[in-house]
C-alpha cells in the first residue's frame, strides 16, 4: 500500500478531536505561533515533544536530531535556536536527551552504522572527555545512562556558547538553557541541574550538575 490512508484516518480524527474540545483552536494556531519553549531532543521515534510536556501544538518550538547533538557547525540547528530566540523570542531553550537512546549506545560501543557514525563522533568526543568515569561504571547500561546525561550538559554548553545566545544576554533578553532527561521506563522528566540564564552561570552551573551525575548512585 502506496499512499497510507491509515494515517489520513487517524488526522481526521485527530483533528476532528481537538475541534470538538476547542472549536476555533485550528484557527487561532492559524494566526500566529508564539511558544515560549525551544526543545532540542532526540529523533527517536518514542520521544513525542510536545506530548512528553503535555503542550498543545504553538506552544513548543522543536529541533531534533540523533542524540540531541548541538554542533557550532550545523545550520540547521543553528537556524532553529537563531529564529527561536531572535524571532520568536522564546524564553527556555530545554535540551532533552533520553535513556535508552540508540545513538548514546551506539556511540559507546564504536558499533558502524553508516554514514551516521560522523555525527555520532561528537557523542564519542563526550565519552572520551569523560571515560575513567564511565568505564568505573558496573555495567554497560549503567554506562550509556551515565552517557546520556553527560551528553545532554554538553549539548547544553554548546548552546549558551552558540554567538545566538550570547547575543541574547548581551543585549538582556530573558533567557534560560536548561538540560533535562527523559526516562522511557516511566514517562517522566529528571532535571540534570543544569540551568543558565546568564555567561558568568556557564560554567558554575555546568560543574556543578556535573558533580551530580558523576556522583548520585
Amino acid at each position: 500500500m502506496r499512499k497510507l490512508p491509515e494515517l489520513f484516518d487517524k488526522n481526521r480524527q485527530w483533528a476532528a478531536g481537538i475541534t470538538a474540545q476547542d472549536p476555533t483552536f485550528f484557527q487561532r494556531l492559524a494566526q500566529q505561533q508564539s511558544p515560549r519553549y525551544l526543545w532540542i531532543g532526540c529523533s527517536d521515534s518514542r520521544v513525542p515533544a510536545n506530548e512528553i510536556v503535555g503542550l498543545l501544538p504553538g506552544e513548543l518550538f522543536v529541533h531534533r536530531n540523533v542524540a540531541n547533538v548541538v554542533v557550532h557547525t550545523d545550520l540547521n540547528c543553528l537556524s532553529v535556536l537563531q529564529f527561536a530566540v531572535e524571532v520568536l523570542r522564546v524564553e527556555h531553550v530545554i535540551v532533552c536527551g533520553h535513556v535508552g537512546c540508540g545513538g548514546i549506545q551506539a556511540a559507546w560501543r564504536g558499533q558502524p552504522r553508516g554514514l551516521v557514525d560522523n555525527w555520532l563522533r561528537h557523542v564519542q568526543d563526550v565519552a572520551d572527555r569523560h571515560r575513567p568515569f564511565l568505564t568505573s561504571l558496573p555495567s554497560e547500561a549503567v554506562q550509556c545512562d551515565r552517557l546520556c546525561a553527560l551528553n545532554v550538559l554538553e549539548q547544553a554548553v554548546n548552546v549558551c556558547r552558540t554567538t545566538i545566545v550570547h547575543d541574547a544576554w548581551q543585549r538582556g533578553q530573558p533567557l534560560m538553557v536548561h538540560g533535562w532527561l527523559y526516562r522511557l521506563e516511566d514517562g517522566l522528566l529528571r532535571d540534570t541541574g543544569f540551568l543558565a540564564g546568564a555567561p558568568n552561570e556557564v560554567l558554575t552551573n555546568y560543574t556543578a550538575a556535573l558533580r551530580g551525575v558523576t556522583t548520585s548512585s
